[in-house]
């Protein structure tokens, strides 16, 4: 549509300083001499926009001038409020919280009323994770290496890593980069790193590419899972799993079946039923939680 390519090429002159007639028939897959309408047809509307021919000539905005309104809707800036907000809530400094009033002072009539969206990303960790989230984001941007103690299931370890991305997934924080131990780029959570220092060594020049954040390529299955679960875990397996996860059997009871990710982690969550639930297969799944709940059976066992 012709407006909404109007407001595009505004959009364009407002954040670049020079552009030129062909570089925005190609962004809009239109003609140069349809370019050179919208422009005129932007000037008519009051904006300042100069053309230089040459070398080093192209389409600007005038020096100095300032919209009076925004491009953005009420709807938007509601958005972009409830984005800050919930940054803010995992910030270790007022940065946000000064970005939000700044937005408010210049859009007060874009932003006013009660917000629909609240988006907290704090959690019971909010303590340290934000001066780690506050450390890791200042790397990145100084591209910096980032030294750290990291405790995972299959033993410690201490790690260098050039940061380039802070992922918020899966209901936790996570740090994506280039291990110099691995030699390869890893994925890191925040709350088992553990004395997390910004290094004066540079970080390396790469081609980057976007990390693959699919459960499965992060998580990959293989442990095909067969529990049956006592009527009242329904709403257990609706928050984990969904409304279509199991299906209800001619006793009340419900047959799970799923595939899983990691034996450790299904044993545990296996662990957080109580006994509430029955695992059918696999075998070495069952064998493990006789093996756990005999050993705290033992342990908890009264002496006669």
């Amino acid at each position: 549509m012709k407006i909404d390519r109007l407001i595009g090429i505004l959009a364009i002159l407002l954040q670049e300083e020079k552009v030129t007639a062909p570089e925005l028939a190609e962004r809009f897959e239109v003609s140069r001499r349809t370019i050179s309408r919208d422009i005129e047809n932007l000037c008519r509307a009051g904006i300042p926009i100069s053309t230089t021919q040459g070398v080093k000539g192209g389409i600007s905005i005038m020096d100095g001038y300032r919209m009076d309104r925004t491009l953005l809707t009420s709807k938007d800036m509601k958005m972009i409020m409830a984005g800050l907000r919930s940054l803010d809530s995992v910030s270790g400094s007022h940065y946000y919280g000064q970005l939000m009033e700044k937005i408010k002072a210049g859009s007060s009539e874009l932003v006013s009323g009660s917000e629909s969206i609240l988006i907290d990303l704090s959690s019971w960790y909010k303590d340290s994770l934000s001066p780690k989230i506050e450390l890791i984001q200042s790397a990145i941007e100084e591209r910096r290496v980032i030294g750290f103690n990291y405790y995972a299931p299959n033993g410690d370890s201490t790690r260098e890593l050039e940061p380039y991305y802070l992922i918020f997934k899966w209901s936790s924080w996570y740090v994506w980069g280039w291990c110099r131990l691995r030699e390869d780029y890893r994925m890191f959570k925040l709350t088992r790193m553990d004395k997390i220092v910004q290094t004066e060594r540079k970080a390396a020049d790469r081609e980057v590419p976007m990390p693959d954040l699919s459960t499965k390529t992060i998580f990959p299955g293989g442990i095909n899972v067969k529990a049956v679960f006592e009527p009242s875990m329904k709403w257990h397996l609706i928050e984990e799993f969904g409304p279509d996860s199991f299906k209800v059997q001619s006793d009340g009871t419900l047959l799970f079946e799923h595939e899983y990710t990691d034996k450790e982690k299904l044993v545990t969550w296996m662990l957080t039923c109580k006994d509430k639930v029955t695992v059918l297969e696999p075998e070495s799944v069952r064998e493990e939680l006789l093996r756990i709940t005999s050993q705290i059976a033992k342990r908890y066992a009264i002496s006669e």
